[in-house]
């Protein structure tokens, strides 16, 4: 019998489209040479614990399967590659290998790879491209999903368990008294990766060796994998809510600010709050009065319109990020999840470079969002990076500072040669002087100017006494920020 000879890629592998064809009766009567390199590639990702790697396994076991049915021969062709070259794969080194497979034993290469295609195609190779279809298989995951659910969490060996409700409203609910199995598991993040590789909304922001996070049209999903977790664990996070500003029944004063004065805002709150809810409705305002508006994420899960574009790291790195965005001239940048110094220094260095800007950080008091400036950028240029810090919690506004910078004698001290540059923080609605920030020798001290028969009714009082008795940070005597 004459058999048609197919090269599969590592693309081509990975997606399972080889094995599907051949179940559907489309592809019947070929032998499938598989090069060593291939193998070599899957087997390397499968020892890092990805999930691509897992998907190839599966795959080529299929093949093997299928092929003792008569339909097809499986033919494992080629050298294996060296260290050397499995470890410049993502060169273009095993995409070298495979195409000459094919093109020794006069085979088609079929491929997902639009490059891999292409080169092959440049060097006389018989290309097969096969084009990655915009919806992919159905998820076992969304069967742990009804309208009430905001995440989901899997972990090996424990009952399956859901958050249900909203922000500041939520109970954590066990789905099962079974526990979740670790095949389950293990099948739910191929399926999950497979989506993503598959889906044009959906993204592989993250892929480490025990790590994987997975923007999957609107839901986040995280794969924790040993050594980093000490078992398999998926956690799945889908927004429930989409929200407009007005739902947020601002005062005339705070929409009037946010719509003419507002330039370095901080969304502040506790995990869950609601912040990037309030982001993403902040960010749909600012669009619908003709403003351009961008987003910088990682990954990248705001809930936003198709005219806001969401940008990632470029090349693992937001300070490149930020080089493309001063290119594509924004008039509000949404900078999501800031944690790290660096985060801070590119939010700074965009404020001086004109673009206003809304960041977004974990905060368990509203002076909190402040005090994560302290020590990384200038005291005497905090109020020119950021002007207003909006305080979340469950879903709604709790408190709005405003911002700004004045020299006067610090409250509490009477010698006029102490006069200094001094942070005020009021309480933007009733312009009460809350807080009080200025360096006090080597110090940044920040000093609470509220009663004590106020924290007594403040709802979070004991909260509020255990992080403003007195703060202090080191003062830095020099800050780069560009």
């Amino acid at each position: 019998m004459n058999f048609r000879k197919i090269v599969p890629d590592t693309s081509i592998i990975i997606d399972g489209y080889i094995s599907q064809t051949i179940e559907k009766g489309e592809l019947k009567n070929c032998k499938i040479l598989i090069p060593n390199a291939v193998i070599a590639e899957i087997e390397n990702q499968a020892n890092l614990h990805k999930p691509a790697g897992f998907a190839g396994l599966v795959e080529l076991k299929k093949l093997r399967e299928l092929s003792t049915k008569g339909d097809i021969l499986v033919e494992i062709v080629g050298a294996r590659p060296t260290l050397e070259e499995v470890k410049l794969g993502p060169s273009g080194e095993l995409d070298e290998i495979i195409i000459k497979c094919a093109e020794e034993n006069s085979a088609e290469l079929y491929t997902s790879d639009r490059v891999q295609a292409d080169i092959a195609e440049i060097k006389g190779v018989k290309v097969n491209y096969v084009a990655k279809p915009g919806k992919a298989l159905k998820l076992d995951l969304e069967k742990f999903f009804d309208s009430d659910t905001m995440s989901v969490h899997l972990r090996e060996g424990v009952p399956p368990k859901a958050k249900k409700g909203s922000p500041g409203d939520w109970r954590l609910v066990e789905l099962s008294d079974k526990p979740v199995e670790g095949e389950l598991l293990r099948d739910i993040a191929l399926q999950i990766y497979e989506r993503a590789l598959k889906e044009k909304d959906s993204f592989i922001e993250i892929d480490e060796p025990a790590a994987t996070v997975i923007q999957l049209g609107n839901m986040r999903i995280v794969i924790a994998r040993p050594p980093f977790s000490d078992g398999l664990e998926i956690t799945a996070v889908k927004p429930i809510v989409k929200v407009d500003l007005k739902a947020y029944n601002l005062s005339s004063k705070l929409e009037s600010r946010l719509e003419k004065r507002a330039e370095g805002i901080l969304i502040a709150g506790p995990p869950g709050a609601g912040k990037s809810t309030f982001s993403a409705a902040l960010a749909e305002y600012y669009a619908s009065k003709g403003k351009i508006v961008k987003t910088m994420e990682s990954p990248r899960d705001l809930q936003v319109g198709p005219d806001i574009t969401q940008y990632s790291p470029l090349s693992d790195s937001m300070e490149k990020t930020a080089d493309i965005l001063l290119l594509v001239r924004p008039d509000y940048v949404i900078y999501d999840e800031m944690r790290k110094t660096n985060d801070f220094k590119i939010y700074a260095d965009l404020r001086f470079s004109g673009v206003n800007m809304i960041g977004v950080v974990h905060a368990s008091q509203p002076i909190d969002a402040l005090q994560r400036f302290i020590g990384r950028i200038e005291l005497g240029l905090i109020s020119r990076v950021l002007d207003t810090i909006i305080f979340i919690e469950e879903g709604e506004i709790r408190k709005v500072y405003a911002i700004s910078t004045t020299v006067k004698i610090p409250t509490g001290m009477v010698q006029a040669d102490l006069a200094r540059p001094v942070i005020e923080v009021r309480d933007f609605e009733t312009n009460r002087l809350e807080y009080e920030v200025y360096s006090y020798g080597e110090e940044v001290v920040v000093i609470p100017l509220i009663s004590d028969k106020e924290l007594k009714t403040s709802r979070s009082s004991q909260k509020v006494k255990d992080n403003i008795k007195v703060k202090v940070k080191p003062l830095k005597k020099k800050f780069e920020y560009m």
